[in-house]
């Protein structure tokens, strides 16, 4: 019952995540640092060998660089790099690969329906919304695609293979 774990855990946190970079334009830092220790208890109750789980890391440790140049650059916010290295842990090699691409095109997506939305949206949709989400000027959020192409690649992932059939 408990190999179930990744199952609930991982789509809940990313999930919560993308939301909540929408609405607050943060990602607070308990949510990657949930999503690395949920991925360390439920990799081996899944049943993924030392082998695996440390390959995991290695993909994990290397997100997490990726996410601080990005991040250096003024490409993506802190919580998002954040983001991108915990749910990459959850993919390993060569899931990431999937993760990746998959959150571009939701990133370069939602970029542009957003852009467009914040040129045509009415006035009380704008006012209504919690934060600065629709102002011309305002970042993108891209926790939301981050969270995304986590969802959308996780039910072909090792880790969920692994727990629904443990």
């Amino acid at each position: 019952m408990l190999s179930f774990l990744p199952v609930l855990v991982f789509p809940l946190l990313m999930a919560a995540a993308g939301v909540r970079d929408a609405i607050s334009y943060t990602i607070p830092n308990w949510m990657p640092l949930a999503l690395a220790g949920a991925f360390l208890v439920a990799a081996p109750l899944a049943g993924l060998g030392w082998a695996a789980i440390g390959l995991h890391l290695a993909v994990g440790f290397g997100a997490l660089f990726i996410g601080m140049a990005m991040f250096a650059l003024g490409w993506l916010g802190g919580g998002d790099a954040k983001l991108f290295a915990a749910a990459a842990l959850w993919f390993g090699w060569p899931g990431v690969v999937a993760f990746v691409l998959v959150t571009a095109l939701y990133g370069g997506l939602f970029t542009v329906l957003l852009l467009m939305a914040r040129k045509y949206a009415p006035p009380r949709l704008i006012g209504a919304w919690p934060n600065e989400l629709f102002q011309q000027d305002a970042a993108i959020p891209y926790g939301v695609a981050l969270a995304l192409g986590a969802l959308t690649v996780f039910p072909g992932s090792e880790i969920f293979a692994a727990g629904v059939a443990a």
